[in-house]
């Protein structure tokens, strides 16, 4: 399933499959993980608790810094209360998904 990928270009920006742990240990990237529609997401790991939106804000903060990009390029569209989340990355798709793609290498593939 290398070929799988959590991302998907959209008329303004991207959009990110996300499945979100939180109260973890520490905040990162972990990996692809295989969706139940047969799709992947990216597995993130945060240490904020999922209270208040507190994990969802952690959440954000963390993929525009992991993806050198502004905070308020990035928001949550779908899932909001629920670990797997649908992610929208604000920008021109012919340029964000190569910087998107390659933020994952090195990372576990399902």
């Amino acid at each position: 399933m290398r070929d799988a990928s959590p991302f998907t270009a959209a008329s303004d920006g991207v959009r990110v499959r996300v499945r979100v742990t939180p109260r973890a240990s520490a905040s990162r990237l972990v990996g692809l993980v295989a969706a139940a529609d047969g799709g992947v997401a990216l597995k993130v790991m945060v240490t904020s608790a999922a209270e208040d939106g507190k994990a969802n804000a952690a959440l954000i903060a963390l993929l525009a810094r992991a993806w050198r990009i502004a905070k308020s390029d990035v928001s949550i569209v779908a899932g909001p209360a629920d670990r797997r989340k649908t992610i929208h990355v604000a920008g021109k798709p012919s340029t964000l998904l190569p910087t998107l793609e390659a933020s994952l290498a090195g990372l576990v593939a399902p």
